[in-house]
């Protein structure tokens, strides 16, 4: 079976590509990463560096033609956390309005301008995707799963937490992939029940092995146009119906509570710490560790707002410095500088306590060690990337799962 040819959108400094490309099945064909907050493009500067620039684009997805996108196999991205309502859908036209500025509705628009779809979805978000907007829980979901099928595609889902599967971070993301049903693997999840593809026969099922945690699907239609489901999807109820894995297909969800079945070894925070030659700007200062006590210690406070308004401000303490037995926690987008932080690692080492370097940072995502090591790149804006990427393990094993299921169905 030959590689797979994918685009890669919301590239962000290339976490898809290299766990695609690690597997030796996939070949990325185009490429697109653009950041409208800022002038300079550091992502794309790092992106291009690590791969060359031939076949990547850097503007804005929203203004790219269709037509500039080579045909592929497989369009993958992670792309933001927004508001995925529908405003209204366009008379006379192929499309639907969105909020402005809201990236789905670009891949939906790539995906239904496409003369040749592309066969199969790699999709990649936050967890809480599953139960957003707080006033109709799991509608902004519910809105991807149908447009997909509208354009034809079934979905299968899963929450998953790396650290579960032995990588060095707890970062829990919701992957989905699509199956076109011009694919056999659509044909194959049609003839498969749900339950037996979400436990044992799904390609997710078959990299990240779970438990079922409960007896029987949950199973309901998605009848309503895209317009009428953004408006009325789960009004006022307080739980989202998507539980932690599922499928879609032919308007019908099926989902299923489900654990983590794992056994091997880990890596855990102090297998990634780099050995006596962090850089001293990492340590810190002993005059800074009274505001980083502070910060991650407990609090039951009355603070007051900008109007005067008094409150009673609570919160619970965080393990300082971290665990480092432990996989560790989230990296987040600020885990770069020297301000103390309540969300920051902060790690004790023969020398002082000090912070993540960002070749640490990288290796808690499974990037090659300084791979967003550049000229003209801060640390800060290094440790911002990692903060925004995903774990590269999870991504090669699903694509390796993937792989290896089209080829078995095409004995």
């Amino acid at each position: 079976m030959q590689q797979l040819k994918v685009c890669e959108l919301f590239a962000g400094v290339g976490g898809f590509r290299l766990g695609l490309e690690n597997t030796g099945h996939f070949k990325v064909v185009w490429s697109n990463q653009w950041e409208p907050s800022t002038k300079t493009q550091h992502a794309s500067m790092v992106y291009e560096a690590r791969f060359g620039g031939n076949n990547h684009s850097n503007i804005n997805i929203e203004n790219v033609s269709t037509a500039e996108i080579p045909d592929h196999d497989i369009l993958v991205g992670g792309f933001p956390c927004q508001d995925y309502s529908v405003a209204t859908t366009l008379k006379n036209s192929k499309g639907l309005i969105g909020k402005k500025g809201v990236l789905w509705w670009s891949i939906h628009r790539i995906l239904s301008e496409k003369k040749k779809k592309p066969k199969y979805l790699f999709l990649e978000n936050v967890d809480r995707l599953l139960k957003s907007p707080s006033s109709q829980r799991g509608r902004d979901f519910a809105l991807m799963l149908k447009s997909l099928d509208d354009l034809g595609y079934a979905v299968e889902w899963r929450i998953i937490n790396a650290a579960d599967y032995g990588m060095p971070q707890r970062r829990r993301r919701v992957f989905f992939l699509g199956y076109h049903k011009s694919s056999t693997l659509y044909k194959t999840l049609k003839k498969t029940s749900a339950k037996q593809w979400l436990l044992q026969k799904g390609v997710i099922s078959s990299s990240f092995p779970v438990e079922n945690s409960s007896k029987e699907c949950s199973s309901f239609v998605l009848e309503d146009d895209l317009v009428s489901l953004s408006n009325s999807f789960n009004v006022d109820e307080k739980l989202s119906p998507f539980f932690n894995s599922g499928i879609f297909i032919d308007g019908k969800v099926s989902t299923l509570k489900t654990t983590p079945s794992y056994g091997e070894d880990r890596i855990i925070l102090s297998d990634v710490l780099e050995n006596g030659t962090a850089a001293a700007e990492l340590f810190i200062p002993d005059t800074d560790l009274p505001k980083w006590e502070y910060l991650k210690g407990a609090k039951k406070e009355v603070r007051k707002t900008s109007a005067g308004f008094e409150y009673k401000y609570s919160e619970g303490s965080m393990v300082f410095p971290d665990a480092l037995n432990q996989p560790s926690r989230t990296i987040i987008t600020g885990e770069g500088g020297k301000s103390p932080s309540r969300f920051k690692h902060v790690v004790q080492t023969k020398k002082g306590l000090r912070r993540l370097s960002p070749l640490e940072l990288e290796r808690l995502n499974m990037f090659p060690d300084n791979h967003t090591k550049l000229d003209g790149i801060s640390d800060a804006k290094r440790a911002f990337f990692m903060g925004n990427a995903l774990v590269v393990g999870v991504v090669e094993k699903i694509g390796a799962a993937l792989f290896q299921k089209l080829k078995s169905l095409e004995k």
